[in-house]
């Protein structure tokens, strides 16, 4: 008599939107044939849908999920994204740009930013900027994307288009949706979820589950008790408003964060409309003050009523716990400053398929997803608190920014920083080296001494060898074609029946 094979584990998806199905989408693609997927959300409740900027990362994600990057960009109204521009962020008047990809050219001993740096002592080098291909195709708005291109990229995108899409994938290879509320969550006794009643009466029982209930975090948080680790005192906008307009203009390469008196505002461009949104502290800003400023700001005519965001900055302390991961919302929010929340979703996802639990979630295992969990955030939270503690602008919200004192794990950064020019990525971490120097350069932190080895170079060999590097660079953006020509080949938007 042969063994019967194991029973496929259930898994059930609570609630849609990106963060239900990236995760419905990914399990379908990468546990074909070793799990039944069901993903349960109501047409009632609403998705927040404001997070339309992404970051590199979701290319590698797309390319395990085997997605065309242009079927995807014509069904989201995508266009590409080659870093950040932030406007009055260390004073009114400065900008600067944080871009992907690499900066000028680093040895073993010192990273691009001590060459510069020394060129700066001397009176020569030119902009930080001068010498990263994303800056310079970004300042001139022109893109090529491709085998032949060296440009690192990422989108900007409709997060409901983006769903939309996703849940056709995700359907098309199996999983079934279940439309109805959510009334009960019923467990064992052992505390695992057992079932999902819904208001239809139908009962939804599986063995693993995934919270996307956004920030109501059903089961994580109200069934499970995960207590929520609160950042306010460090990220303190608590408030925003999101809403699109007309299009004024061909859409550039990259996302605008400008800053204002009590926050930020974001300007995101799409094929055929424009993102914008408020971030905002109601202890120094009304909601309707903060609407107003917002609909001010705007080039093109709204296109419906702007949406009130409330949020508190901060995560769950375990994001997997008994047989129940959160995602999305539900495991915690970061304010979308540097377009993490859908790197989030995604590489949750990834770390769960490697330890998924089919044979129940081990503590061990468990245990050790929570902490890379909670080391992802952290850094990811370090690197947006940088933003608002190095600045030097005038109003009350910003002056109290600047004088609070910071984690401990930035404040080293911070530190090492301003007396090294020393910066680094750790395992695991999201964001580069290249990316933490543009932004403390960026907001006005200059390093007292930085390494000694490119004091060895003369004058004219310093010169020469920066003058290659930024030559090299403008050559090659002269022979890039305008980003609305290269969208405009390459992912013309479709419209909604093909989006659908």
């Amino acid at each position: 008599m042969t063994d019967m094979p194991p029973a496929l584990p259930d898994i059930v998806i609570a609630g849609g939107g990106t963060a239900g199905w990236v995760a419905a989408a990914a399990f379908a693609s990468q546990l074909n044939g070793l799990a039944r997927i069901v993903l349960v959300e109501s047409d009632e409740i609403g998705t927040v849908g404001v997070g339309e900027s992404t970051i590199p990362t979701i290319r590698t994600f797309h390319n395990l999920l085997g997605i065309d990057e242009r079927r995807f960009m014509a069904a989201s109204q995508a266009t590409f994204k080659l870093g950040i521009s932030f406007e009055g962020w260390e004073t009114p008047e400065r900008r600067y740009f944080h871009a992907f990809g690499s900066v000028g050219r680093s040895v073993f001993m010192a990273d691009f930013q001590h060459f510069w740096l020394e060129a700066a002592g001397r009176g020569f080098g030119g902009e930080y900027g001068d010498y990263s291909l994303e800056s310079q195709a970004a300042a001139q708005g022109r893109f090529a994307a491709g085998a032949k291109s060296p440009l690192s990229y990422a989108y900007h995108l409709d997060a409901t288009a983006y769903a939309r899409f996703l849940r056709g994938l995700a359907e098309a290879a199996g999983v079934r949706r279940v439309e109805g509320r959510i009334e009960r969550v019923e467990r064992h006794d052992d505390g695992d979820i057992a079932a999902l009643h819904l208001a239809s009466g139908e009962r939804v029982q599986g063995d693993v589950f995934v919270d996307c209930t956004g920030f109501r975090a059903l089961l994580i948080g109200q069934t499970l008790g995960s207590d929520f680790v609160d950042w306010s005192e460090w990220l303190r906008a608590d408030s925003a408003f999101a809403v699109q307009s007309a299009p004024s203009g061909a859409p550039v390469p990259y996302t605008r964060a400008i800053a204002h008196a009590d926050g930020w505002r974001w300007r995101i461009p799409l094929q055929t409309r424009m993102g914008n949104g408020i971030v905002f502290s109601s202890k120094t800003l009304s909601a309707d003050e903060a609407r107003a400023r917002l609909l001010g700001a705007l080039d093109g005519e709204p296109l419906f009523e702007p949406r009130l965001l409330r949020f508190t900055s901060g995560m769950r302390r375990e994001a997997w716990r008994n047989n129940c991961l959160a995602l999305g919302l539900a495991a915690g929010f970061i304010e979308p400053l540097e377009s993490t929340s859908i790197h989030l979703v995604m590489t949750a996802v990834t770390r769960f398929l490697q330890a998924f639990p089919f044979n129940g979630a081990a503590p061990a295992v468990r245990d050790r997803f929570n902490a890379q969990a909670r080391a992802e955030w952290e850094h990811v939270r370090d690197f947006i608190i940088l933003h608002y503690h190095l600045n030097r602008r005038p109003e009350a919200f910003w002056r109290e920014c600047a004088a609070m004192r910071v984690p401990d794990t930035l404040a080293q950064r911070i530190a090492v920083f301003r007396d090294s020019a020393g910066a680094w990525q750790d395992q695991d971490e999201i964001f580069r080296t290249d990316s933490w120097v543009e932004v403390m350069l960026g907001q006005g932190e200059h390093p007292r001494a930085h390494h000694r080895l490119p004091s060895l170079l003369p004058d004219d060999q310093l010169r020469q060898s920066l003058g290659e590097l930024s030559r090299g660079i403008a050559e090659q953006v002269r022979g890039l074609p305008s980003h609305k020509d290269f969208l405009d080949s390459y992912c013309p938007h479709q419209g909604s029946a093909a989006a659908a």
